[in-house]
């Protein structure tokens, strides 16, 4: 479904209930499918990837579909590897083309019996019963993805000696490491972590009762529209203050668009006053929260705000290449998504971008998504200053199904189209 998307005025006041955060709620139902006796989880997440899993999880077939959900797709890898019988674990095209071959030869390490079906390297896998191998001490590449070290450490209990990792090279999205931790330990597993070294003991998860914080990811378009406009006042819901969740860092960065943010207790209200101040100039390392760079990149585009940014080398194995993505879409609202010289990552070690110029939407430009929900969210807000196109609309029901209805409820115009 293609969509018509605007605002008659730049102005966004209102309540959002926010989705539950995916990454959280995905994390808890694989602890739960270890732990020793089922518990609730409050506040499931509806993002279509944690339905998925939640399915997968309960089903006893012999094929499995990730589809496109990739968070799905590796901690499934994990689990499936050390439980009885055999497993094909697929996934949709786009998931056929991200590469898993880090995860893979570590399990393979640690006894576990996959087989490409494919391409070496990438899904489809077919997972046998694992044979105990008696290694307890992995080094991972840990500047590939946080996914397959977040897998890794959520089966690591369940292992004969349990298992130390230490992790090669500077960690990639390292708040998702964190927040894998953080949820392990609430569950009553601990760790030690000394430098790169991660050791988490043999025991068992202790179920109990919990419930899933709204998602700061989610919330990130919120503060970009809040930034967009002339005026804004939001409250979201059930956002924390102390949230393990890296992307919460959206809240400080808005700062820099005039954006501010009051914690309640029932979650954060998001202000802009008219005519408030904006910084002629942002930099950020993404590292921690790649994705929110979307969202941050078209705050930048539709201010005016020249914008440094780095971290961005995970985003090109993403649910498509967010740095070419970002490049075509902005350039058809005359924004320029450009890495830099190389001589700018001599100097720092990193690889930097810039976004340069200010949105312009003399047309109604329309923007392709590429099967990736951040596209579509992180566009939208471009709304706020004319009327835009957005194709496959339907893609958000990835991580959260309800963004549509939620801008209607703002005074968005929301309008298919055949």
């Amino acid at each position: 479904m293609d969509i018509l998307l605007h605002k008659e005025a730049p102005i966004v006041e209102g309540h959002v209930p926010l989705p539950a955060s995916k990454s959280l709620a995905n994390r808890a139902l694989i602890i739960r499918a270890l732990a020793p006796e089922p518990f609730p989880i409050h506040h499931l997440a509806e993002a279509d990837d944690t339905q998925r899993l939640l399915r997968l999880l309960d089903s006893e077939a012999d094929l499995l579909d990730a589809g496109p959900a990739g968070t799905t797709f590796r901690f499934l890898t994990a689990l499936l590897a050390f439980r009885p019988g055999v497993q094909v674990l697929t996934g949709s095209e786009r998931m056929k083309q991200r590469p898993v071959g880090e995860l893979v030869a570590a399990l393979r390490r640690l006894g576990a019996r996959i087989e490409y079906l494919e391409k070496e390297g990438f899904p489809p896998l077919r997972i046998g019963e694992a044979r105990p191998s008696g290694v307890r001490r992995l080094e991972v590449r840990a500047d590939v993805s946080s996914q397959f070290i977040s897998a890794l450490l959520l089966v690591a209990p369940t292992l004969p000696e349990g298992l130390e990792l230490e992790l090669q090279g500077p960690p990639v999205s390292r708040s998702y490491i964190r927040m894998t931790l953080a949820l392990m330990q609430h569950f009553g597993v601990p760790h030690r972590r000394e430098g790169n070294l991660i050791a988490v003991p043999h025991a068992s998860y202790h179920p109990r009762p919990y419930t899933v914080e709204g998602d700061w990811s989610a919330a990130s378009y919120y503060f970009a529209m809040a930034a967009l406009s002339e005026r804004a006042e939001l409250e979201l819901a059930r956002l924390q203050a102390d949230s393990v969740q890296g992307d919460s860092v959206v809240a400080e960065l808005a700062r820099h668009f005039g954006v501010s943010h009051e914690f309640t207790d029932k979650g954060v209200v998001v202000r802009k006053l008219q005519n408030a101040k904006t910084a002629p100039f942002f930099e950020h390392d993404f590292i921690d929260c790649p994705d929110i760079a979307q969202t941050l990149a078209v705050m930048c585009a539709g201010t005016g705000v020249q914008g440094m940014f780095t971290g961005l080398q995970t985003l090109q194995i993403k649910e498509t290449d967010r740095i070419a993505a970002l490049k075509r879409e902005l350039g058809k609202a005359g924004v320029a998504f450009a890495k830099l010289p190389p001589h700018f990552s001599r100097q720092t070690g990193k690889t930097w971008y810039m976004v340069d110029g200010r949105a312009t939407l003399a047309d109604t430009p329309v923007f392709d998504t590429y099967e990736d929900h951040r596209m579509a969210m992180a566009l939208a807000p471009l709304a706020l200053l004319g009327r835009i196109g957005i194709r496959e609309a339907e893609v958000v029901g990835k991580s959260y199904p309800s963004f549509w209805k939620h801008l209607e409820a703002l005074g968005f115009q929301v309008t298919p189209q055949e």
